[in-house]
């Protein structure tokens, strides 16, 4: 090899590949199209909880921005319920994130390289932590940074719930209901292949037909029990609807929604109260960290109230308080009360706003 062949020949070129990272990006996909959680989010009880909490985030009153609009809360609260975070764009308007990546600084996120979507397919932009608004619920000290959803938290029940839906699905597209075994007399082997071919797979039908030649060979005597005998599986038994409405109870819970307020016999009272605890103990505490997230990100105070828009109206309740704290206010003029013992007063009752 003389010198010349040394410099043409080509030099060996190196690249630096993240080994995996393809599998790991289309098993991110896989996650959040299918749901990390099961096919329990193809339940109604799961999209119920999740319209729920959709429609209470997008009735929330937003003070301090116009970037967090109801489309916005609305597509914040389906990510939150069902993914448990959810990640905007900031620009002129938020810009939802299909999926990202970030990387940390004692835990804080500093950087995110997003996946925007788009008609024609999703494109990638890389960005700052202060360029991005990141919600999350259900956090923990490992991964301060990443959210989990309520189904998440709670596989068992949600495994459960599918389970019982799934069986009870297959049980009513596969199984003989309605089907049954009838007696007859017995005829020629032709005839009776053709009768029993003419029923088959006519589902609620006769699909067995018996001759008593067969009952007799059994041991049976063809002129008892000629009744037709019903193939229909006794569901009863198995206490399927019982399970189904502790496994549906057991997810509204999860979504922090009372369960007496599916019950076919609930009354308004108790509509009234699971709307409140709902606002009040679930949505609240969210919009809450949300806010807290927008305030840090957009430079300005953000406030975000649930409870307000979602009362329940009791017009009744609301009269009865409102005479009752006028009647207060008139004691207290009369009485010659300082306002700063009125003020005390309020803020016991939780009224100093």
């Amino acid at each position: 090899m003389g010198l010349m062949d040394i410099f043409r020949r080509k030099p060996v070129e190196t690249r630096a590949v993240q080994p995996g990272y393809t599998a790991a990006l289309m098993a991110a996909r896989e996650a959040w199209i299918a749901g990390g959680s099961g096919l329990a989010e193809l339940t109604s009880a799961v999209q119920a909880s999740v319209s729920l909490w959709e429609s209470g985030l997008a009735l929330a009153d937003v003070t301090g921005t116009d970037l967090l609009d109801r489309r916005s809360m609305a597509i914040c609260a389906r990510a939150l319920a069902l993914r448990g975070e959810c990640v905007f764009l900031i620009r002129d308007r938020l810009i939802p994130a299909t999926d990202w990546d970030l990387s940390t600084r004692y835990g804080q996120p500093r950087a995110y390289r997003l996946g925007l979507p788009e008609i024609g397919g999703g494109r990638s932009e890389t960005v700052l932590a202060p360029e991005v608004l990141h919600f999350r619920i259900g956090c923990d000290a490992v991964t301060p940074w990443a959210g989990s959803a309520p189904l998440a938290r709670a596989k068992l029940s949600a495994s459960l719930l599918d389970e019982i839906t799934m069986a009870l699905r297959d049980v009513f597209r596969d199984a003989p209901i309605g089907s049954q075994i009838i007696p007859v007399p017995e005829g020629s082997a032709e005839d009776m292949d053709t009768m029993r071919r003419s029923f088959r797979g006519n589902r609620g039908a006769s699909l067995v037909i018996e001759g008593t030649a067969q009952a007799t060979a059994a041991g049976m005597n063809p002129n008892i029990g000629q009744s037709p005998d019903q193939l229909s599986p006794q569901l009863d038994k198995t206490l399927a609807d019982k399970l189904l409405t502790e496994a549906k109870g057991e997810i509204y819970n999860v979504f922090g929604i009372l369960p007496g307020l599916t019950n076919p016999s609930t009354t308004g009272p108790m509509v009234r109260e699971a709307q409140r605890h709902l606002a009040q103990l679930v949505l609240q505490p969210i919009v809450n960290l949300m806010a807290e997230e927008a305030t840090e990100k957009l430079g300005a105070p953000v406030a975000i109230d649930v409870v307000r828009p979602m009362q329940a109206y009791d017009h009744g309740g609301k009269a009865r308080a409102v005479a009752t704290m006028l009647q207060a206010m008139a004691q207290a003029k009369e009485a010659d009360l300082d306002p700063a013992t009125i003020k005390d007063a309020l803020q016991f009752i939780d009224w100093a706003d």
